[in-house]
């Protein structure tokens, strides 16, 4: 007799409680699913920190301005590569509730610092060229229909211009993209130094540094030297790396990781449970037929193998509808979502961490039920049979 049809059989025997079974492992993976995608977009920036990359910002709070000295100082001290500045320009397109990342940068060396910006060369010339010109991720040119050429009136809510009022326009000179899916292109870049011709608050000052370092192993030091170069005056440095100056700024809004491995834990926690009492129970109703098989010639291993295998199928079938329901979720609302969370993917990862905990639940919930039925005695089976 097929052993897969014996374990279909078995299965099936109550579809009821088959059904609510593989409904409640599919919502476990549908809750994983979305939600440990949700935590990805949150910490993509972190994930995609190079590893030699340093930020150097005032001491006192990341508000607080640097002299424009310090970039050229920085880019002397020994082990650093590239060096660029920044500044905040708290922009907004027309409205403010339409927020809008934007950087006033130097923008040969940002390009250097940043390398996983891929662009046209001849987009990135005219970038160069034009000091009007603004450089526009993919992604916002997608919510807001611009592209290369068009001139857009761009608002602070920080800064004033010289001529009066709180808007600059610019010219989209080029659309940009991320070397992988996940790289945040929800922003815009435009000159440093058309910033500082046009705006009220003097020319002297950066908001921050990002640097590159020759290789990683002289992060440590290179932040070390920068910071001490620049103790006991008027603008102390912090210097940290990217990953960590991403990881904090993310955690200020609370302990991202915590909360979704609270989510997770408890709901596969519950879901183990009613699994486990399932197939325990599932199993001790078949002791007499587990005996009638062992007299029929089935080995206990064979047995061991179909309840386990049993466990396992119920544990598939719940999850990937879970996991396929999160991805439909997810693809259905990260256009909607895309201004706050662009990087709101289910990948691959998600997917294998997903099969590889419904192998972990398959064989936790059909362990020791396979393992009853393997020890199985037919003299007693039979004896606790009615």
């Amino acid at each position: 007799m097929n052993d897969l049809y014996l374990i279909y059989k078995n299965m099936t025997r109550k579809p009821l409680r088959l059904f609510l079974t593989c409904f409640a492992i599919f919502i476990a993976f549908l809750i994983f699913g979305a939600v440990t995608s949700l935590k990805t977009a949150l910490n993509s920036s972190v994930e995609l920190s190079a590893d030699n990359r340093l930020v150097v910002f005032n001491r006192i709070n990341f508000t607080q301005s640097l002299p424009i000295s310090y970039f050229q100082k920085v880019a002397a001290v020994e082990g650093v590569k590239d060096v660029t500045h920044l500044n905040w320009f708290g922009g907004y397109y027309q409205e403010q509730s339409r927020q809008i990342v934007s950087l006033a940068v130097d923008p040969e060396s940002y390009l250097r610092v940043y390398e996983e910006i891929v662009i046209p060369e001849e987009q990135k010339q005219a970038w160069f060229n034009n000091r009007q010109g603004a450089l526009v991720g993919e992604k916002l040119a997608q919510i807001y229909g611009w592209k290369v050429g068009d001139r857009i009136p761009i608002s602070s809510n920080i800064f004033t211009h010289k001529d009066g009022g709180y808007t600059w326009e610019f010219v989209v000179s080029g659309i940009f993209k991320g070397d992988s899916e996940q790289y945040d292109t929800r922003q815009m870049l435009f000159h440093y130094k058309y910033f500082m011709e046009t705006q009220t608050f003097g020319n002297d000052w950066i908001g921050w540094m990002a640097l590159t370092t020759d290789d990683p192993s002289l992060n440590e030091k290179v932040a070390k030297t920068i910071d001490d170069s620049f103790a006991n005056s008027q603008s102390e440095t912090d210097t940290s790396t990217e990953k960590s100056f991403n990881k904090a700024f993310i955690e200020q809004i609370g302990n991202i990781g915590l909360i979704i491995f609270s989510v997770v834990f408890t709901a596969f926690f519950t879901i183990l449970i009613v699994v486990g009492n399932t197939m325990a129970l599932a199993i001790r109703e078949r002791t007499g037929e587990i005996a009638v098989l062992k007299t029929l010639g089935f080995s206990s291993a064979r047995i061991f193998r179909m309840v386990l295998s049993e466990s396992l199928l119920i544990a598939f079938i719940g999850g990937l509808s879970g996991l396929a329901a999160a991805w439909l979720l997810v693809e259905g609302v990260k256009t909607f979502l895309a201004r706050f969370l662009p990087n709101l993917i289910l990948d691959g990862d998600i997917a294998l961490q997903a099969l590889l905990f419904m192998l972990l639940l398959g064989i936790i919930t059909g362990l020791l039920p396979a393992f009853n039925a393997l020890r199985l005695n037919i003299v007693s089976a039979f004896n606790r049979q009615p």
